[in-house]
């Protein structure tokens, strides 16, 4: 291999995905506290906010597809110097997300009655639509921050969207104890506090985005919010076709964990628990590889848009091989040294805390497993999403978790006995057919040419 080649490749990787690692774990940070601040608060509150952003979580990544899918668009027109179609993609991705918010309200608002159907019961539903009903309408303001960070990474300034959501954390935290607790002369609101909580951070989070993006001096000539309020009937159409499928694309995926999800609760609560902390460990691995594949976006709609087949072929290796070096460094870390991180989420003398700890140890050795081809499967997505790809991967991710993924998962558990460790191998198994599926598709469609000419890539 030839390193100098691909030398400023690595370079401009890792300038642009650091700081969208580092967001992406500021983001989860803000998670966190959310549910370690509701946690002192109380055990059914607790259940209940668990519950409720599970169920804003799944439609938000539905919505978020506009918002993730336009980012391989506008770095190619980025690379074109081409300033209207920037202007026209940001400002359609922009209606969609605002049109979805709006479209789940509904969904939210009744959220009560549909989680005691689905089984739930009364008193955490009523607690969980108290939250959705207050929470959902910061789903706008996510969703827009969404578009923006896609807008300013493709300019390749992500270093203010990582400072930005780092700077949401301490707000959050003030907000939440407030608002939860009743302090500094606010009433004591529990699961509503909360909520409002995130809506303040979400909004003061999008106020500062915007504000610097009309503020950048060579944004300026995009001139984003000129006439705002005009359709676009082409642009939104194409929004639509790219980020609808991007959102289903994630929906799929979320899918298959929260099936085995449930299917670990068959077992018991101490098989869920130390499922729940096997899969947040591997959850804060896995924040590099999203924040390389975001990159691999970027780059891979540079390369397209300067028409440049090997500048995509050395972008596409360089993310690859990065994402999975760091896969096989915490792989090792995952299976030789697992107990002090699990012993972090075990309180000391639960007598349910020894069991734990062996059933999460187990689980480790397959976690390490699966970093690899969740690796590889994320970059396949994300660089195929940089060259505007997005229906054919959509119908691919949903044969690998759907068809391949959930029903191994179920074989492996419990026809063939493996237990819990089964649920993992059928998680393995649909991420590494979905990775083999989203690469051979990427690198046939590069051999073809197919990326790197015009008209663009379904």
């Amino acid at each position: 291999m030839d390193f100098a080649r691909y030398r400023p490749h690595l370079a401009a990787t890792l300038s642009l995905g650091l700081p969208l690692v580092g967001g992406h774990l500021a983001r989860m940070g803000i998670n966190i506290t959310d549910t370690v601040m509701i946690g002192q608060y109380g055990v059914v509150e607790l259940a209940a906010l668990v519950l409720a952003t599970s169920v804003l979580f799944i439609l938000i990544m539905l919505g978020s597809g506009f918002g993730i899918g336009v980012m391989g668009l506008l770095a190619t027109a980025n690379a074109r110097d081409d300033t209207t179609e920037v202007r026209r993609a940001t400002r359609m991705a922009l209606w969609w997300s605002a049109i979805h918010a709006v479209l789940i309200m509904p969904l939210l608002w009744y959220s009560g009655p549909i989680l005691l159907a689905l089984g739930q019961g009364d008193e955490i539903s009523a607690l969980a639509q108290q939250y959705l009903r207050i929470a959902g309408w910061g789903a706008g303001a996510v969703l827009w921050s969404m578009v923006l960070n896609s807008y300013l990474a493709a300019m390749e300034r992500t270093q203010v969207v990582l400072w930005l959501t780092v700077a949401g954390i301490p707000l959050n935290v003030l907000m939440n104890w407030i608002f939860i607790f009743g302090n500094l002369g606010a009433p004591e609101l529990g699961v509503r506090g909360a909520a409002i909580a995130s809506i303040i951070t979400q909004y003061t989070a999008l106020g500062a985005i915007l504000a610097y993006a009309l503020w950048l001096p060579e944004a300026r000539p995009i001139r984003l919010m000129q006439r705002f309020w005009r359709p676009d009937g082409p642009a939104f159409r194409a929004i639509f076709v790219l980020g609808l499928p991007v959102g289903l694309t994630l929906v799929a995926e979320v899918g298959m964990f929260v099936g085995t999800n449930l299917m670990m609760g068959w077992f018991g609560a101490r098989e869920l628990a130390a499922h729940g902390i096997a899969l947040q460990l591997a959850s804060i691995a896995f924040m590099f590889h999203l924040g390389m594949s975001n990159a691999g976006t970027i780059r891979a709609g540079r390369a397209r848009g300067l028409g440049d087949p090997q500048m995509l072929r050395d972008a596409g290796a360089t993310v690859i091989w990065l994402s999975v070096g760091f896969a096989l460094l915490t792989g090792v870390i995952f299976v030789f040294l697992p107990e002090p991180m699990i012993a972090l989420y075990l309180k000391p003398g639960d007598p349910d805390a020894p069991a734990i700890m062996q059933i999460a140890v187990s689980l480790m050795f397959w976690a390490a497993l699966f970093q690899l081809v969740d690796a590889l499967q994320v970059q396949g997505l994300g660089l195929l999403r940089g060259v505007q790809d997005t229906r054919v991967p959509m119908w691919l991710a949903a044969i690998s978790y759907w068809l391949i993924g959930l029903p191994a998962a179920w074989l492996f558990a419990f026809p063939l006995g493996f237990g819990p460790k089964g649920l993992w191998i059928g998680l393995m198994a649909g991420l590494a057919t979905a990775s083999v599926l989203m690469l051979r598709r990427f690198y046939g469609g590069l051999a073809r040419g197919d990326w790197t000419r015009e008209p663009p890539a379904r």
